[in-house]
């Protein structure tokens, strides 16, 4: 379920979306643009103006004028992004989308949301509250682009141990694309 929304500290670009399991024992991140941080943060305090903003009313319609009763699951990680499904509920006809995109229809839509039970063991680590100034993203969870930053960062910081395990992520990315 969704927990919360904040931007990255140090990028203006980026935001990080918490989600928790039902207990709030184990949570998972997703990294989004920073307008999409934005959205979801004006849907999930339910402000007027959400109302009448395209994903609200989008699941809405879905909801009343056609009957569709769609759930998202989030059902794997494959090369550094959750893939994430919406799911009729009554055709089981699967639709992909970005799990950020996702977070937004759960939350503006009220729609049910669902972590694959072996992808949430491996991705999340224990919950912290969202008031803390650190959230853990697993390393493999990154785009290409936001792991480079991280990078050149951790080599400006001479943070050498993390910039060895970014460039094996890196690494680790090539073969697989080079097989």
């Amino acid at each position: 379920m969704f927990d919360s929304v904040s931007e990255i500290v140090g990028s203006s670009q980026l935001g990080i979306i918490l989600l928790t399991d039902m207990k709030r024992q184990r949570q998972l991140t997703i990294a989004c643009e920073q307008a999409l941080a934005m959205q979801i943060e004006l849907h999930s305090k339910r402000l007027p103006i959400t109302a009448i903003m395209l994903p609200g009313v989008l699941c809405r319609m879905l909801k009343e004028s056609c009957g569709v009763d769609l759930e998202i699951v989030i059902t794997s990680l494959v090369d550094g992004q959750y893939a994430t499904v919406l799911l009729n509920c009554e055709t089981q006809e699967m639709f992909p989308i970005r799990a950020s995109e996702a977070v937004l229809a759960h939350v503006a839509g009220d729609r049910p949301m669902f972590v694959e039970e072996n992808l949430m063991a491996r991705q999340s680590v224990g919950y912290v509250a969202s008031d803390t100034n650190s959230v853990a993203i697993p390393i493999n969870t990154l785009s290409d682009d936001l792991l480079e930053k991280a990078l050149e960062q951790a080599i400006r910081d001479e943070n050498y141990e993390f910039a060895s395990l970014l460039r094996k992520e890196q690494q680790r990315r090539e073969k697989k694309d080079n097989d």
